[in-house]
């Protein structure tokens, strides 16, 4: 189904110069990812709309206060560890640090500055190695030597339909608890999430076009 720049405007929330950016690439994903229904379609806006600041963030921002780290990552940072590589009124973040030490040893990563390169990258925020490495081989694309490709428009949209498609995320409709889960491991921005799929269904349940029906 495509969306025109209208729908999308209103399904994600944006402004339309950002719609009109976007709308190709996302009626591309959407086809890739085989996605056809009302539902289906704003469960993809909701989830990739929140994964990405409403169509505007394609890197991921580790900009953590000390609090934020020990609530988000519980298991890896203490009061010390959290207090040196949050941001404070005295110094910012250290993203770098941030991502090797939550992201380094799993998804693939094996090398000192892996959990930095291969952070969250694209509309779904592809994280890891293997996960970088997974998508590229999907795309026919090399991201585990160029990963900045996801921060382009096309490859962020497509890495978000192969990730839609290698995750059967079509299959679970409507359920954004459960799409959720897959996409992050947890409940984190339920609340949100389930905000912009309110808004996407409303502005999609009666209105999309068939498949090859030029958008305006």
């Amino acid at each position: 189904m495509n969306l025109s720049i209208t729908q999308l405007e209103r399904a994600a929330g944006i402004p339309t110069q950002r719609a009109e950016l976007w709308v190709r690439h996302i009626n591309r994903a959407l086809a890739d990812a085989g996605l056809e229904t009302p539902e289906q379609v704003a469960q993809f806006i909701a989830q990739v709309g929140h994964e990405s600041g409403s169509f505007v963030r394609l890197v991921e921002s580790l900009d953590y206060k000390p609090d934020a780290l020990k609530r988000t990552w519980p298991s890896r940072y203490t009061d010390w560890l959290a207090a040196q590589h949050g941001r404070s009124l005295a110094k910012p973040a250290d993203q770098r640090a941030i991502a090797n030490h939550v992201y380094g040893g799993r998804l693939g990563n094996t090398g000192p500055d892996d959990g930095w390169n291969y952070r969250g990258r694209g509309l779904i925020q592809v994280t890891g190695r293997e996960n970088y490495r997974k998508c590229g081989e999907a795309l026919n694309l090399d991201l585990v030597a160029r990963p900045e490709l996801l921060e382009l428009r096309d490859v962020a949209a497509s890495s978000a339909a192969w990730f839609w498609r290698s995750r059967g995320l079509a299959a679970l409709g409507a359920d954004v608890e459960a799409v959720t889960r897959v996409i992050n491991g947890g409940a984190n921005g339920l609340d949100d999430r389930r905000k912009r799929f309110s808004l996407a269904i409303s502005a999609l349940g009666g209105g999309l076009r068939k498949v090859g029906e030029v958008a305006p």
